[in-house]
């Protein structure tokens, strides 16, 4: 029961910097860049990169570092995380972050509680958003274990620029986000779309992992679910 407490405390805390990290990074941002956008996107990304990073070494081997739902699925699909730990994994990621959204908006001395009031939808989006979960839970599914932190990453950081959406790829940054209203904030009427269009992507990607069949370099007893979850605005 112990070890069980201390995986969730990690997915709740891993969550809870994630979003700080990305709602943090994206308000310094915005008022630093002077009305620049690239340059406060560019900002927001690189402090995810890094911040990602770092927090899928910390909490890997505690938890697995999904730090996002679909990635907590995909790990019960593929027999790595038991069923019956799913639910409180995903808990835990929500919990995490709001706080996380609200622990940023602290320390910018900014009203704690609020909406997103950035409407992000239309069909470009939605399939943005589709392409960047699928190919995440394609890098999460497939990466060597010795390099998974560094490619989730990169990955990431590279869907922050190649999809229209910013790559939210994470139903629990998108639940998070939706309590920012700033740089890196969603609308909470632009939620559901968002989760549905990443929970499609996530059966594209999971079923491409399939079809491409087990890799040569590694088997599923030796992962130890180390994944990542992310976000951008």
């Amino acid at each position: 029961m112990l070890r069980f407490r201390s995986r969730l405390m990690a997915e709740c805390l891993g969550t809870l910097l994630l979003l700080c990290i990305v709602v943090g990074s994206g308000i310094m941002a915005e008022r630093l860049a002077g009305g620049n956008v690239a340059i406060a996107l560019l900002a927001n990304a690189a402090a995810t990169v890094a911040g990602l990073y770092v927090l899928i070494e910390v909490f890997g081997p505690i938890s697995g570092a999904h730090m996002n739902p679909l990635v907590s699925l995909a790990m019960v699909w593929r027999g790595e995380l038991e069923r019956s730990a799913c639910v409180p994994y995903v808990l835990a990621q929500l919990l995490g972050a709001a706080l996380g959204a609200w622990l940023a908006h602290g320390m910018f001395d900014l009203p704690i509680l609020q909406f997103s009031s950035k409407i992000r939808s239309g069909n470009g989006q939605w399939i943005a958003e589709a392409v960047a979960t699928a190919g995440l839970l394609l890098v999460i599914l497939r990466a060597p274990q010795a390099k998974v932190s560094a490619m989730v990453a990169c990955y990431i950081g590279a869907a922050y620029w190649f999809t229209a959406s910013t790559s939210f790829a994470n139903p629990a940054a998108a639940f998070g986000r939706m309590f920012s209203d700033s740089f890196a904030g969603i609308a909470p009427i632009s939620v559901p779309g968002f989760m549905l269009a990443e929970l499609a992507g996530a059966v594209v990607g999971m079923a491409m992992d399939r079809a491409l069949g087990k890799p040569a370099s590694s088997a599923a007893h030796d992962r130890q679910q180390i994944n990542g979850g992310f976000i951008v605005p």
